[in-house]
């Protein structure tokens, strides 16, 4: 049944000529411990809500198996803290996501679970996007054909930058294959979504809601069209990041010099 209104929908979307319609997908990105970012961004989504917009959010904080528990929380929690503690996992900076979370459960918005497990983002670094994907998502996105050489070619720049240029190519190369699963993975959340609600808003990071080499690649071409990505992008106000659609600066958050810390782990 999901699959038939997919597909319907898919269907009338595509009879629409460009820019008829507003956008069905917002892709919200985020530098994951920016506290001015995620405030913008609740901010923005807040504003498309009150004008009309009725998501699911899709989001990169919660591992796909643990929808269920997800699905039980939306259920029985009030707030955000009772949610994040049935349905988070440890390795996040909850308090950041939480005024968005009880955002989403005051407006009756469903949460859907987008990310792979970091055990099945192992498991596709060391044996291919099979280990880690079923192959009904592997025919359906294609993914049994050789890799577009753009993907290919900006996946491996980004986990080198990720990486302050101190890894081995051959390395970074393998760890392509985890940011694939996820993208790949996040764009069938993202169709799932848009099964439920009339809308959908990823929850991601900046990497994964870009528009050239990000989930929206992975999308079809009808709901990529309708779809519109935000970068919430450290910087200063002449920052140019092409790669979205609409770029918000935000304040550098303070931190610890991330690539003197990895050089010296790689010392070591």
């Amino acid at each position: 049944m999901r699959h038939a209104l997919l597909a319907a929908l898919l269907l009338a979307f595509a009879a629409l000529p460009a820019r008829a319609a507003p956008a069905m997908v917002l892709m919200l990105g985020e530098v994951h411990d920016n506290t001015a970012g995620h405030a913008a961004r609740l901010d923005l989504l807040r504003a498309r809500v009150d004008a009309g917009l009725r998501p699911a959010l899709v989001m990169e904080q919660f591992d796909r198996e643990h929808q269920p528990l997800l699905d039980a929380a939306q259920k029985t929690c009030a707030d955000a803290d009772c949610l994040i503690a049935k349905a988070g996992r440890a390795n996040w900076d909850w308090p950041l996501y939480r005024p968005l979370i009880q955002f989403a459960l005051d407006r009756k918005l469903p949460l859907l679970a987008a990310n792979v497990s970091r055990e099945d983002a192992a498991r596709a670094m060391r044996g291919g996007l099979a280990s880690a994907l079923d192959a009904a998502t592997l025919r359906q996105f294609h993914l049994d054909a050789p890799l577009p050489p753009d993907i290919e070619a900006a996946q491996l720049t980004s986990v080198m930058q990720g990486h302050c240029n101190l890894l081995p190519e051959a390395t970074a190369r393998t760890m392509i294959g985890a940011q694939l699963a996820r993208d790949v993975w996040m764009a069938k959340t993202v169709l799932d979504a848009l099964a439920l609600s009339p809308d959908a808003v990823l929850i991601a990071g900046n990497g994964h809601v870009r528009r050239d080499v990000g989930v929206i690649r992975w999308l079809p071409e009808a709901v990529a069209r309708r779809s519109e990505s935000h970068g919430f992008v450290e910087g200063t106000a002449d920052t140019d990041a092409t790669e979205f659609d609409v770029v918000h600066v935000i304040p550098p958050q303070s931190r610890p010099d991330p690539c003197a810390a990895f050089a010296k782990q790689r010392r070591k």
